[in-house]
């Protein structure tokens, strides 16, 4: 998985475990773009305080979804809902279960939806 997507996913899971403080620097270096100087001059800390701070975000956020494997289900589930709906597709073979086909369709899109 790519790293910002990844970062990303366990930021949305996990984020609000984190204090005020590191969601704001988080935000802006991954999702902001913030570089470590400008973050550093901004927040009034050095730039080594900033990316042992980063560091020490990526490590929480790593470690709960090591404990709880929320992201690694989400991405399951998400994977096998787009396989569904692949095999029901316009693209799938026409017969006496097309009702049937398009009835599993809509229901996996409401999935995909809610994830």
């Amino acid at each position: 998985m790519e790293s910002f997507v990844k970062r990303s996913l366990l930021f949305d899971f996990y984020g609000e475990l984190l204090t005020e403080h590191q969601k704001q620097i988080y935000q802006e270096i991954v999702f902001d773009d913030f570089s470590i100087s400008e973050v550093a001059r901004d927040e009034g800390i050095s730039r080594q305080g900033v990316h042992d701070l980063m560091k020490r975000c990526d490590r929480i956020l790593e470690d709960y979804e090591s404990r709880l494997h929320l992201v690694e289900k989400f991405v399951g589930i998400r994977s096998r809902v787009d396989e569904i709906l692949e095999l029901t597709g316009e693209d799938s073979p026409a017969g006496q279960n097309r009702g049937q086909m398009d009835e599993i369709r809509k229901i996996a899109l409401a999935i995909r939806e809610e994830l």
